[in-house]
């Protein structure tokens, strides 16, 4: 029986820490190999997130920062949150 419920961060880790096998139906990929893959249908990854407007308060010099850059500044607030979204499992 298939169900969709949310992974919590526990068994998100117990994920992560098992250990992958390598052999000849799956072998390990390199860097350079894993730069030219593609998704198999490339409309999928086109998909927009929904923006939600949001106040925040953020410290003067870390948006300082983000404005002194380039224009984008919120652009480029909401890629460092994703950042640290994906990689904080």
């Amino acid at each position: 029986m298939i169900t969709s419920k949310k992974l919590s961060s526990k068994r998100i880790r117990e994920i992560m820490s098992f250990p992958v096998i390598y052999g000849k139906d799956c072998p390990k990929l390199s860097s350079e190999q894993i730069a030219r893959m593609k998704p198999a249908n490339p409309q999928y990854w086109k998909v927009k997130p929904v923006k939600v407007p949001l106040f925040i308060k953020i410290d003067a010099d870390i948006l300082a920062w983000f404005k002194s850059k380039v224009k984008g500044y919120q652009t480029r607030i909401n890629k460092a949150l994703r950042d640290v979204m994906i990689h904080s499992v």
